[in-house]
């Protein structure tokens, strides 16, 4: 069966004051329909440029590489016009800040039948109609009169609703959604997720979700994918990802969390700070933060193998863990 996105040694390089700089090395993954593919990372970890790249909306003289293959069409190579026609149609995007994501000089039907009326040519009410029921289906109160309201008219967590039914307004079959629920509370943050989960159980649609928070991806995705460094340390089932980790950069990340249920419990930080991009860069990125490191993990990158029903690059961790079980 072919996979409603996939990625293949994608690897993506940024100008850099001393020549280019890999940001993004050999990543490859593939997400299903109906698929919540959870990618997370610290800040500077490489998920937001996979996750742009897929769009092509990466930042100037930025080059990619390998390739990226929507329901079998690939987009690197795809001129820009036909790929103009893919993106807000097929793929949608969530970006984690709507205040910058949503004019604030629209109303908020004007943003929701921007797309409508581009993509395929609908006239004034019947792309109004569709941006009502838009609206309705992710639960924002009176649809019709919000459509005349402006976004700093609603609440942080409404306005995120609205950036999602903008971004699903042509019924895509892809969403990629870039921190959605960084910049709300618990409660809200919880509705946002369910509506995602909803949408997606409903329509089939395939989310590529993106976040630091495991704690957000133990709710929702299905498959998760850790990044550090720009290259992907662990993948697998998210049940067992986050159960049993296996690189030591995913158990710093979960011991990092709060503690819930009643536990106790300080956070537990992983000591020093993710790699700056550098060009040239040898051995395991994360050797400098880890307590398992030997000398070949600074000079020797740990490739990604198959564990069980996952991916683990670190052999030295595998290797322990093998002669204590």
């Amino acid at each position: 069966m072919t996979a409603l996105l996939e990625a293949r040694d994608l690897t993506i390089t940024v100008p850099g004051p001393h020549g280019p700089v890999t940001v993004v090395d050999r990543v490859t993954f593939a997400i299903e329909e109906g698929q919540v593919f959870g990618l997370a990372g610290e800040s500077g970890s490489g998920k937001t440029m996979t996750a742009l790249a897929v769009p092509r909306l990466l930042p100037p003289r930025s080059v990619i590489e390998g390739e990226i293959r929507f329901r079998g069409r690939d987009l690197v190579r795809m001129p820009g016009k036909r790929l103009g026609a893919v993106r807000g149609r097929e793929i949608g995007m969530v970006f984690q800040d709507p205040n910058t994501s949503l004019h604030p000089m629209l109303p908020v039907g004007a943003i929701l039948t921007a797309p409508l009326r581009r993509h395929f040519g609908m006239g004034r009410s019947a792309a109004r109609q569709r941006a009502a029921e838009a609206l309705d289906e992710v639960r924002i109160p009176d649809p019709e009169g919000s459509l005349a309201r402006y976004p700093h008219q609603f609440s942080g967590g409404m306005r995120q609703r609205i950036a999602i039914a903008s971004a699903l307004i042509c019924r895509p079959g892809l969403l990629i959604a870039d921190e959605p629920t960084t910049a709300l509370d618990v409660t809200v943050q919880a509705g946002v997720l369910r509506l995602l989960d909803r949408l997606r159980r409903e329509s089939g649609l395939g989310v590529l979700m993106i976040t630091h928070d495991l704690g957000v991806m133990s709710s929702i995705a299905e498959v998760l994918t850790i990044m550090y460094g720009g290259r992907i340390v662990e993948s697998g089932p998210a049940r067992t990802v986050i159960r049993r980790p296996r690189h030591p950069y995913t158990e710093g990340l979960l011991a990092a969390l709060p503690a819930t249920g009643g536990r106790r419990g300080g956070l537990t930080p992983i000591p020093g700070g993710p790699p700056m991009p550098t060009a040239g860069r040898v051995g395991c990125g994360f050797a400098p933060r880890c307590t398992h490191a030997v000398d070949s993990c600074r000079t020797e990158t740990p490739e990604l193998v198959a564990v069980g029903d996952g991916r683990v690059a670190c052999p030295v961790r595998l290797d322990r863990t093998d002669r204590e079980a």
